[in-house]
């Protein structure tokens, strides 16, 4: 509405609804200037504030948007324009359809003008005879004024609230169409509505660890169980687990967050832990549902330090079988080498708003990672940027290297006991008796007692239990086929059949004793043992018997290799050699395709992986194609 139109403004009518507003908060004028003594009563203020003028401008705001969608309020005079009448006593202008914001906003304004005047009135009737006071001082501490505090804070409040539209939330029936208004909500403006429905929050998952994820250089742990040990028990049961817990108590800043962050891992709320080069990950249970993520941070050791590290274990063989063992011995740790972490390189990180130093869930993933590292010594070598495999696989060749040189610089001792050449020899033989019935398995050989000057008890055993297995191959089957191969055949499968790889000091003399009856190297012998576990005899000959093979089936590899992402390899007589020289396939006789890798650079190949009728997929076993 224009002024010219003779219509009150919004502006004016606004005005004197909050005029209103204050002189009810302030205590009504009497005419001689006196304040109505109602006002100071103890039952005004509670009248006062049950209808307050922003819940009946709400409720009106409510009612008559139900109105509208409901009956649609006032009808339509046939020419799209909508007459309204206006609801205080006498006003019977006509106004805008109702259906727009600002003749809503005025009717409601107008409808808590009149439930204020009637609840003046109210407080007026129910206390008569309540003797007049002084109103109450405001808070700047003056009689008879009106606090402005108070009445500053209604205007904020009617303003914010006075024309705001009604919500979703301010519905208080849960149905997504509008409620009928009934009688009874005419007659109660104020009526309370229900409060708004809680979302269900999403269910958190049982566990967040990925551990399809893991390869060499990560792992994932499932998560430990709460501990049973007795209160004040020592979190951690070795050496180095407790010397890790001592690098994270030394350098917290509050022992009260290491208290709770003991008792969150003792409690088992620390999820399946990951680790990787340099990093600790984990999801911790705290007081929300969902966990908080908490990261720690271990600097990785550089190549100098691991070179220094691999010479130390190499020196002593005793260090590699406790390795195999699980157990980290501490002469390896004082070499040098910052193996364990000390007082602040633990950096930890977390998603909770604690800023301490550690929180209490970064303590707990840190009490955690000291009973894995009880279990395991190999989880500390990945904090520090090197895999379980990689180590050994290191550690082997540094060993085989070093056995070499040992035999170049000592002469070659005698292998004790006779040549299979020789026992298997053929010669004149008496007429067999009637053969006996084949048993199940072969049996145990007797234990050989050690005597000084005598053979080796332990070699008496393996060629006991050797013989023995051919023996009952050779009844069962007729056929021997161990005794078609030659020397180094021979003591290739021999080597094959003792675990290890030549790393302690058992095998390192059984390696050097075959080699020297072979006239081989303990590298060479210790490369052709990975041929044979690799293929068997056609593994070995893979390995040592370069061939031409047809055209055909290798012809069609390198178009496989380039479908699979992988660069062209260089083709010589049965190898195919990676343009980079770390990777390498050759296909032996069988049709298979056997994987070896090599230093970048070095024309030193050792037989990895499980040979494959696919090129593709012999290179599986040896990583992604992004990696080779």
């Amino acid at each position: 509405m224009t002024p010219a139109s003779g219509q009150p403004r919004p502006g004016d009518v606004v005005r004197r609804a909050l005029r209103e507003a204050r002189d009810r908060a302030s205590g009504a004028k009497l005419p001689g200037g006196e304040t109505d003594g109602t006002a100071g009563t103890q039952e005004a203020p509670a009248v006062a504030d049950e209808a307050r003028p922003g819940d009946v401008a709400r409720s009106a705001l409510r009612q008559a948007i139900s109105a509208r969608h409901d009956s649609g309020a006032d009808a339509d005079d046939g020419d799209g324009t909508a007459e309204a009448t206006a609801e205080g006593a006498g006003d019977d202008r006509p106004t805008a359809h109702p259906g727009r914001p600002g003749d809503v906003a005025r009717k409601a304004l107008r409808t808590a003008r009149k439930e204020a005047a009637k609840t003046a009135a109210q407080a007026e009737t129910s206390a008569p005879d309540a003797p007049r006071r002084p109103p109450s001082p405001s808070r700047s501490g003056g009689t008879g004024h009106v606090d402005r505090a108070r009445v500053a804070r209604d205007v904020r409040q009617l303003l914010a609230n006075g024309f705001r539209m009604p919500s979703s939330a301010d519905d208080p029936e849960p149905s997504t169409k509008a409620s009928r208004p009934t009688a009874d909500d005419d007659s109660r403006p104020d009526r309370p509505s229900p409060p708004p429905t809680t979302p269900t929050p999403p269910p958190v998952p049982r566990t967040m660890a990925t551990p399809h994820r893991d390869g060499e250089l990560r792992r994932t742990f499932p998560a430990f169980p709460p501990r049973t040990s007795p209160e004040g028990a020592g979190f951690a049961e070795t050496w180095w687990g407790n010397a890790w817990v001592d690098a994270l108590e030394q350098g917290a800043l509050d022992v009260k967050r290491l208290a709770r962050g003991r008792g969150y891992a003792a409690q088992g709320h620390v999820d399946a832990i990951t680790v990787t080069p340099g990093l600790l990950l984990a999801y911790v249970q705290g007081s929300r549902p969902r966990p908080y993520r908490v990261q720690v941070r271990l600097r990785t050791l550089a190549e100098a330090d691991w070179e220094r590290f691999l010479d130390a274990a190499a020196d002593r063989p005793g260090h590699i079988a406790a390795l195999l063992d699980k157990e980290l011995p501490q002469s390896l740790t004082d070499c040098g080498v910052p193996l364990l972490p000390g007082p602040g390189d633990l950096e930890p990180r977390c998603s909770c708003p604690d800023s301490g130093h550690p929180c209490k869930h970064a303590a707990a993933l840190c009490y955690q990672t000291a009973r894995l590292l009880d279990a395991d010594p190999f989880v500390l070598l990945l904090l520090r940027g090197r895999g379980e495999r990689e180590l050994l696989d290191a550690l082997s060749r540094r060993n085989a290297a070093r056995a070499a040189r040992a035999a170049q610089e000592q002469g070659p001792a005698p292998l004790p006991g006779v040549r299979a050449a020789d026992a298997l020899a053929p010669r004149e033989l008496p007429p067999l008796p009637p053969p006996l019935p084949v048993p199940p398995h072969p049996e145990q050989p007797p234990v050989y007692p050690a005597s000084p000057g005598g053979p080796d008890p332990f070699a008496l055993d393996q060629l006991a239990t050797d013989a023995a297995a051919r023996a009952h191959a050779l009844l069962g089957s007729g056929r021997d086929p161990v005794g078609e191969l030659t020397l180094w055949q021979d003591a290739v499968r021999l080597a094959a059949a003792r675990p290890g790889s030549g790393l302690t000091a058992g095998t390192r003399a059984l390696y050097s004793s075959l080699a020297s009856a072979a006239g081989r190297t303990p590298a060479e012998l210790a490369r052709a043992v990975a041929a044979w576990r690799q293929g068997g005899l056609d593994g070995l000959t893979v390995l040592e018997e370069p061939w031409d093979p047809p055209a055909g089936r290798f012809d069609r590899a390198r178009p496989l290799l380039l479908a699979a992402d992988l660069p062209a390899f260089r083709p010589w007589r049965n190898h195919l050699t990676h343009p980079h020289g770390h990777v390498q396939l050759r296909l032996g006789r069988d049709g298979l395709w056997y994987a070896y890798e090599s230093e970048p650079g070095r024309d030193d190949w050792w037989p990895r992986g499980t040979p494959d009728l696919d090129p593709v997929g012999a290179l599986t076993g040896l990583g992604t194609p992004g990696d080779l």
